[in-house]
């Protein structure tokens, strides 16, 4: 079983109007879409309450994202394309929260974004020590710098490429498939400190800039020029995704709003429809999978993420049988940043605990058979509670980033006067 990259292969492993004004900050926490929410800064011109339907998307997403690190499904990264949405709704809430000084804006994010991957580098980063990595001697004091990446993440964080043993608990490939998801968080680094820029740029010159990522992705994510080494990485990620982030400008400033319907959809549809030609003409040995196809996870992702808002409901609350959901997708949303950071580590945990079921007596023997065809969905039954485990053991790191009372399980349930706790 292989846990196929979220986002591209040289990532190391492994994903309108404008919203509301909240309440009471303290009442509405910020993830990551992973590592932001709907419900942080005040916005001009908006009503009280929160936007559920962007919080549907943020939830959809991260499931997604887990699916296919466990299947590898290339057909998935069609279907939803997870950072392209994850992106496009944190860049609403970044010009969202620009209405306030941009430095004060800036820490806040990073505020809320670190300490949460402090927690994990904290956890993994002396495993590999303790597994016998022994970086200083391969790469000389170098190294020290580039382990700062571990607690500013402008670059690619170091890892060995194997750690643990074969067949044991902590396989081979454990530290690539742990670290993968850093590069979202690299990436969403880069966008918060480029923002202020981004959005003046954005109100200056809006179709320019909203289509200047994707020009940018076809220079350098199709090898027409190459940038080496981590930067190159970094900025490929940034061309990549810079414009469902710019697309969440437009969606904040209301400029979808203006666009006549018809005329939106069928625009984005013939970009999505490039994609896909671009696509096919570039596959890899991973068939479909966008996260290896620069260019067209670029177009697809806009033109995707495009209908998505252009048709955005602006829900205060779930409707229908969306309803039963509501705790689930409060809490996705309140531990996106944890979901997000742990999954893929969880993943091989949940894996393993699927291989001790031959080792029961009598239970292994018997089910053979149908642990073997359904190894794949027990580890998917799995993941789910040792998310759990790891949102109470770790969950609370995002509440004291945020500067709230730390909370063990905020799904929501805590309301008053109908305001969500969450």
């Amino acid at each position: 079983m292989t846990y196929p990259d979220q986002g591209h292969a040289h990532a190391g492993a492994a994903y309108t109007t404008p919203l509301p004004v909240p309440p009471a900050p303290a009442a509405y926490p910020e993830h990551v879409a992973a590592p932001e929410t709907a419900g942080e800064d005040p916005a001009p011109r908006a009503k009280p309450g929160r936007d559920r339907y962007l919080d549907l998307l943020r939830a959809v997403a991260l499931v997604r994202v887990v699916v296919f690190h466990l299947f590898g499904w290339a057909w998935l990264t069609v279907l939803f394309p997870s950072m392209g949405v994850m992106f496009a709704l944190a860049g609403s809430l970044m010009a969202r929260s620009l209405a306030r000084p941009a430095g004060g804006v800036i820490r806040s994010r990073l505020r809320r974004l670190l300490p949460p991957m402090w927690a994990f580098s904290l956890v993994v980063v002396p495993v590999m020590f303790a597994l016998s990595w022994k970086p200083v001697r391969e790469e000389g004091l170098w190294w020290f710098i580039k382990l700062g990446s571990y607690v500013l993440p402008l670059g690619s964080p170091p890892y060995p490429e194997e750690s643990g043993s074969t067949g044991g608990w902590l396989e081979l490939s454990w530290a690539d498939q742990a670290v993968g998801p850093l590069w979202y968080i690299r990436a969403y680094l880069w966008f918060v400190l480029a923002s202020p820029l981004l959005l003046k740029a954005f109100r200056r010159l809006p179709w320019a800039t909203l289509l200047a990522p994707v020009a940018l992705t076809a220079v350098i994510g199709t090898g027409l020029v190459t940038v080496p080494g981590a930067f190159g990485e970094g900025l490929l990620d940034f061309a990549v995704f810079g414009s469902c982030w710019i697309l969440g400008f437009a969606h904040n400033d209301g400029l979808l709003k203006q666009i006549p319907r018809y005329l939106a959809v069928s625009s984005a549809a013939m970009v999505m429809g490039f994609g896909l030609w671009w696509a096919s003409g570039h596959l890899t040995e991973e068939g479909w999978n966008l996260d290896e196809i620069p260019l067209a996870q670029a177009t697809w992702s806009l033109g995707f993420c495009a209908i998505l808002l252009v048709y955005a409901p602006s829900w205060k609350k779930l409707p229908g049988r969306l309803a039963g959901w509501d705790s689930l997708v409060t809490l996705a949303n309140n531990r996106a940043v944890t979901i997000y950071l742990w999954h893929n580590l969880l993943l091989m945990a949940a894996a393993h605990l699927v291989d001790e079921l031959w080792n029961v007596p009598w239970f292994g023997d018997t089910f053979d058979t149908y642990i073997e065809h359904s190894y794949e969905v027990l580890i998917l039954i799995a993941i789910w509670p040792l998310l759990g485990l790891a949102i109470l053991a770790f969950g609370w790191v995002e509440d004291v980033a945020a500067r709230r009372r730390p909370r063990l399980w905020p799904n929501g349930a805590d309301r008053a006067g109908g305001t969500r706790g969450a």
